[in-house]
């Protein structure tokens, strides 16, 4: 198939409508359509399906980074179906659970059995997308993961600080601080996904977060026990910002705080302002906008950090009949720089 990077999208054609296979890729991005511990609105699990089809709509001039894309993007479904399916299954029991806890009463042994095989469909996930990261990552290529909730990247997390023996930094961007011991019986639910990995054996040297301005007193108290996380949250930054600071200075604090040349973009899209993401499970008020979160990237890279992997999750099309929509087309957008700046960083 002949490349014109000027021309419409062809349909047939990889993510970005870009003409790459697995081999020839630098980058390849993982969609997980894994979404069974959300515990407000859903659909995070057709994230990846809006993202993959709104991208062809995206143009690939890329001020900062030129034509990094010229690296390889694949996207490797290999897995969507069979993940999919096990979604599907469990996502049910999950949606009962909720229920039964919002009504006030004891889950009974047959809510507990349903939490256990919950949990164990999630250590599944969760090993197959480990051994599927780290087998990318052994081919040298760098990996993208695209979700689904942000439980969704714990495998992918730990591949990827295997690889590079804990020596990384993680940038988490949310509206929440993802550092519950536990939500609801489930060990890996989207709001624990930071607490598990900073109690990891494969931990990062350094968890910082960026944007969060939902959170429990437990998770509080956890940041205040560390010395290894830094949480900007989103109050104070923003007034800072009222007082007069720019974004730039802000910038400047979150390089201080980095104390490794590699870092890794976890990125949840709720992190952004609500109306760039309308539909995404658990909107708060607030928030960055889009510009000022590429601007975090450039500045990062432009001062010589190497950005090594990379999740995106919670994108939330507005319903299976509708794949092609504005929080699809954000996604996309937002997915397709982060892998710009990953392929131009480790160039």
């Amino acid at each position: 198939m002949k490349f014109d990077p000027n021309a419409t999208g062809v349909a047939s054609a990889g993510i970005f409508a870009l003409p790459f296979t697995k081999e020839d890729s630098d980058l390849v991005l993982v969609p997980v359509p894994w979404e069974v511990t959300t515990s407000y609105g859903s659909g995070t699990s057709l994230g990846p399906e809006s993202i993959y089809e709104c991208s062809r709509q995206i143009d690939l001039t890329h001020m900062d980074t030129g034509t990094a894309y010229e690296r390889g993007i694949f996207w490797d479904d290999t897995h969507l179906e069979k993940w999919k399916a096990i979604n599907n299954t469990l996502k049910p029991l999950a949606q009962k659970i909720t229920a039964e806890l919002e009504s006030g009463e004891e889950l009974g042994p047959e809510f507990v059995d349903m939490q256990k095989k919950i949990n164990a469909g999630g250590e599944k996930i969760h090993a197959e997308v480990y051994q599927t990261a780290k087998a990318l990552l052994d081919q040298g290529k760098m990996v993208g993961l695209v979700g689904g909730d942000h439980s969704a990247p714990y495998g992918a997390i730990q591949a990827v600080s295997e690889k590079h023996g804990g020596d990384f930094t993680i940038i988490h961007i949310d509206a929440h601080a993802d550092l519950r011991g536990a939500y609801q019986g489930y060990q890996h639910s989207h709001a624990s996904i930071m607490r598990n990995v900073m109690e990891s054996p494969r931990k990062p040297k350094k968890l910082i977060q960026l944007g969060i301005r939902d959170f429990c007193k437990e998770e509080f108290d956890f940041i205040e026990s560390r010395t290894d996380i830094t949480t900007f949250f989103d109050r104070d930054v923003k007034r800072r910002m009222y007082k007069g600071d720019s974004w730039h200075a802000i910038c400047q604090s979150i390089l201080a705080e980095i104390p490794t040349e590699k870092i890794y973009f976890s990125f949840d899209i709720d992190g952004l302002n609500p109306y760039l993401c309308k539909n995404t499970g658990t909107p708060v008020p607030g928030g960055l906008e889009f510009e000022q979160a590429t601007e975090l990237m450039n500045y990062l890279i432009s001062n010589k950090k190497k950005l090594i992997g990379f999740d995106l999750c919670e994108v939330t099309p507005d319903g299976p009949d509708q794949l092609d929509c504005w929080d699809g087309n954000v996604g996309s957008r937002m997915l397709y720089n982060l892998s710009c700046y990953a392929l131009y960083s480790n160039k």
